[in-house]
């Protein structure tokens, strides 16, 4: 079915503050924290990351859809994202090899969608007062109502999803006469993750976020894989456990996003809640080892504690971003372990960060 009238729409924010726009595909609400990414090509990437899983997302890009959508171009097996926020939004494509439009992947997935918002003065509003919950309603509920219903959707601080997108039961990636392989915990893993493992000679086994260091163990691996995720770091306590054992038997660690966030907490780094995060294609970074600077992919609105980091003896910070001075990589100096605070995977550079895989792999040849 095509939906071809377009309604009016608003996006309330928790405090109160609306904007208005027009509906695209499905009538409905959805709630989330709302947020925003800088990048101006990969909405399809960015939609299917299971990190923005529970979030509002609004496009930075004057144009979302134009060059409608590829089915090899996804990072899970569906849309994750709450809903969109955009202010142009193309019902034609024009590229040759997509598989269909956006809208029409948007009806197929029941995603909630609002363009024609000003969504210049809205980021600027996010940048301004934070991160925080929202409701997109494209089907005329009164807003007294979604107030109500605003009110009772939890916090991003404290919310646990990690289990909301791992996978169900362990499954494998790659091929099983490789050289190497790996356990990786899924705590909201992207496909080209697993990708850049298998190319480098990796056989990648993937287990739910709760699995233990036995479950991991158990498939004998070279080296252990910590993934990204979605939510609050600090109420995985099963993954931070493993990671605990797996640094006790000094067996090589590799963390991306949550699962640097995890390896900090499990060396009792603290995490915090950042004002708004950072979500886009273009975040520089500077490594401290080589001094070279490197463009990256990011998508995080947590971060590990950069004080506590420099003052504790066993760790040291590899990577710092430069618009902001957090944290964007550690390594511990007595241990086989690093990890990062953005997406090596995602090669916006498009080769700067890929390294990273290189240096694990060397890491596990010893």
């Amino acid at each position: 079915m095509k939906y071809t009238t377009r309604q009016s729409a608003i996006i309330l924010l928790s405090d109160g503050t609306i904007f208005h726009g027009k509906s695209i595909g499905i009538s409905g609400s959805t709630f989330g924290e709302v947020c925003f990414n800088t990048g101006m090509t990969g909405y399809q990437e960015i939609f299917t990351d299971p990190s923005y899983f529970g979030q509002i997302m609004v496009a930075t890009n004057a144009h979302i859809g134009n060059y409608g959508v590829n089915e090899n171009e996804v990072e899970s097996d569906g849309i994750k994202i709450a809903g969109l926020v955009c202010k142009n939004f193309s019902f034609n494509y024009s590229r040759a090899d997509a598989s269909g439009s956006l809208e029409e992947y948007f009806i197929k997935q029941n995603l909630i969608c609002i363009s024609d918002v000003d969504t210049r003065a809205l980021v600027s509003y996010i940048r301004d007062n934070g991160a925080m919950n929202a409701v997109i309603c494209t089907d005329g509920t009164s807003v007294d109502e979604l107030k109500v219903s605003l009110a009772n959707v939890p916090d991003m601080k404290g919310l646990e999803l990690a289990s909301k997108v791992s996978t169900k039961v362990a499954y494998y990636y790659g091929d099983e006469n490789a050289t190497y392989k790996i356990a990786a915990l899924d705590l909201g893993i992207k496909t080209n993750i697993l990708r850049n493992l298998a190319k480098r000679d990796c056989y990648i086994k993937v287990f739910p976020f709760d699995s233990t260091y036995s479950d991991l163990s158990s498939f004998s691996p070279d080296g252990f894989f910590l993934s990204n995720g979605p939510g609050d770091p600090e109420p995985l306590v099963g993954a931070i456990q493993v990671a605990k054992e797996i640094l006790e038997n000094n067996r090589p660690l590799f963390g991306i996003c949550l699962g640097h966030q995890v390896i900090g907490l499990a060396n009792g780094i603290s995490t915090y809640k950042m004002f708004n995060g950072h979500r886009g294609i273009n975040h520089p970074v500077k490594n401290l080892i080589s001094g070279k600077g490197e463009i990256t992919s990011q998508n995080h609105g947590f971060a590990v504690n950069k004080e506590e980091l420099e003052n504790n003896a066993d760790l040291e910070i590899t990577h710092i971003h430069l618009n902001d001075g957090t944290v964007a990589g550690m390594r511990m100096k007595h241990k086989n372990c690093f990890s990062v605070q953005y997406h090596p995977e995602a090669s916006p550079g498009p080769h700067d960060s890929s390294y990273l895989f290189d240096e694990f792999i060397d890491n596990i040849k010893g």
